[in-house]
């Protein structure tokens, strides 16, 4: 029975969601953001939300403060407490980073390219944007059959 318990065990931390391989990648952003897991707490909520009677009877949503900093995270992706500390960490070394690096970090660079997307065009640019497809409209249009039977 001894053998089979050990097997059992064996067999959860195998199972886990978040391969060593990506931990192993957290671990390195994380220390070279100067974090380290003395400076967190970290608490584990009742889920909410859909996902039905598991979710909301087991602690897999976790909350995750950095102390130094202040930031705070709270984490419910997915079922697993195991994938939801990964993501928490993941996204407290993304607010760090942002806070450190400012508009350089990845995530600004991504909301300013939405701005800019959605931002409305100039008049002139719109003017100028016309001619363009009027120039290219016409350059198709020569580009017809040649009536070569007159």
């Amino acid at each position: 029975m001894a053998g089979l318990r050990g097997s059992r065990t064996g067999w959860a931390m195998s199972n886990t969601y978040v391969t060593k391989e990506r931990w192993g990648r957290l671990r390195v952003e994380m220390t070279r953001l100067g974090l380290q897991e003395a400076d967190f707490v970290e608490k584990f909520i009742l889920g909410s939300g859909s996902g039905g009677q598991k979710l909301n009877k087991t602690s897999s949503c976790v909350y995750l403060k950095h102390v130094p900093s202040g930031l705070d995270v709270k984490c419910q992706r997915g079922r697993s407490r195991d994938l939801n500390r990964f993501y928490a960490r993941r996204s407290l070394c993304e607010q760090v980073e942002e806070r450190v690096q400012g508009e350089k970090s990845r995530r600004q660079q991504k909301i300013e390219k939405i701005r800019r997307q959605k931002r409305r065009r100039s008049r002139r640019q719109k003017e100028r944007m016309l001619a363009t497809k009027h120039l290219q409209s016409k350059k198709k249009q020569l580009r017809g059959r040649v009536n070569t039977e007159d």
